[in-house]
């Protein structure tokens, strides 16, 4: 039941996202003197409306996004009323209509940027000095955690059955334990653990000097196989290596709480990591697109790979099964920054492709005025139509392809 409170919740506030969206639309075109007629959440047949004024709000049947209809946005639109001809958006100047078409865009900025500033003062952010890099991780002292098994290839899952048991869970060593030196081998560092660990072999016994809670200890226990690339070289060839079963935990927390006044400069760097972030993600794009089509026939599914919607709610579900609301608000963060900076790009029918054309067409005008010539006028959006078909047409086939690979193989960030 709490899963699907979740994916309900998380499905709703995009929902509410989007139609913030279009009510940035809707306010700054009013607030220029443009003419709105319609404001609508979701698409499809009419399920309840007023009108106020020459505007008309409403809810639709199909709650996937919603529109606002501004008169006039290019001057091929043939919806213009006898006596409107001066509040079409097109004539405005360019300045207003960006601002009326980037106000969407904004609406996300400003929802991920509270959203980010409320959890930095209540939950926290991520740690900047949190360990994220092995050379990092390594310069930890090995405070270990301990692991029920040992997984025979380099990857994070559960364990199994077939997996060898932990040799530090035989020895009774405790999550918390800080080691110190394994067959008289000084360990002042968890990467000091892995260099000694990879000098011996599966098999050998280890003797093992520990500090539990202030108090020395020693145990012994025989090293299991597992299969590991090279410390120098993450990418080299993988070789089996002796393990002992454990993982680290960091000295530094996971997470940081800031007072109001603090908590605007760690918005902001947080916001700059996750604008880097969004930009790398849609670089990367056409590469997944190969890994979402073997996500859906039945391959593995890559944990890097675009999500829909749909994966996002599901997601938001496995969160509040988990209580870990703090995944949760991240999701709406990044979703918000996703869909704001995405729909900033210039190509139509986005809100960005509307900005290019519109400053293409003044930097078009100032040129000509320049060399002496006469003023080309408006672009003909009629003649964009086959370039806005073609990115409709590529956009909605990766939607449809990443809503299918949510359904049928999705990310799963909680074991359930």
């Amino acid at each position: 039941m709490s899963y699907l409170l979740g994916v309900v919740l998380f499905a709703l506030a995009i929902l509410i996202s989007v139609s913030l969206h279009e009510a940035g639309h809707l306010l700054t075109a009013k607030a220029f003197g443009m003419k709105v007629t319609k404001y609508f959440v979701g698409f499809g047949p009419t399920i309840w409306s007023f009108k106020r004024g020459e505007t008309e709000y409403g809810l639709k049947g199909i709650p996937l996004g919603g529109f606002c209809k501004i008169v006039g946005m290019t001057p091929q639109d043939d919806d213009v009323e006898p006596g409107d001809e001066s509040r079409v958006m097109w004539r405005y100047p360019v300045w207003k209509r960006t601002i009326v078409m980037a106000a969407g865009s904004i609406t996300h900025f400003a929802l991920a940027l509270v959203t980010i500033w409320i959890l930095a003062v209540s939950a926290g952010l991520p740690n900047p000095d949190f360990p994220t890099t092995d050379a990092q991780a390594r310069q930890e002292p090995a405070v270990i955690q301990l692991s029920q098994c040992v997984v025979p290839e380099n990857a994070a899952r559960a364990c199994t059955s077939a997996d060898a048991a932990s040799p530090a869970a035989q020895a009774q060593l405790k999550n918390g334990d800080r080691i110190t030196a394994v067959n008289g081998t000084t360990v002042n560092s968890y990467g000091d653990l892995l260099t000694t660990l990879r000098a011996l072999k599966p098999g050998d016994t280890a003797q093992i000097a520990y500090v539990r809670d202030g108090q020395p200890g020693t145990t012994s226990t025989v090293l299991a196989q597992t299969q590991r690339p090279p410390l120098d070289n993450p990418n080299g060839t993988v070789a089996p290596v002796a393990a002992l079963g454990v993982g680290l935990v960091p000295s530094t927390p996971t997470r940081v709480t800031y007072g109001p006044v603090g908590a605007f400069g760690a918005t902001a760097d947080f916001t700059g990591q996750l604008a880097v972030g969004t930009v790398q993600a849609l670089q990367r794009l056409p590469q997944k697109v190969p890994a979402l089509w073997t996500a859906l026939t039945g391959g593995e599914r890559d944990i890097d790979t675009p999500i829909s919607v749909v994966g996002a709610s599901r997601l938001g579900g496995e969160a509040v099964e988990n209580n870990a609301w703090l995944v949760f608000f991240m999701l709406f963060v990044s979703l918000n920054f996703f869909i704001g900076v995405f729909n900033l790009l210039p190509l139509l029918p986005v809100d960005g492709g509307h900005i290019a054309v519109a400053w293409f067409e003044r930097a078009r005008s100032w040129i000509y005025s320049k060399i002496g010539r006469a003023d080309p006028g408006r672009v003909d959006y009629l003649k964009l139509m086959p370039f806005t078909y073609a990115v409709i047409l590529i956009g909605g086939a990766f939607t449809l392809l990443t809503i299918a690979a949510d359904v049928v193989n999705p990310i799963t960030l909680f074991s359930r």
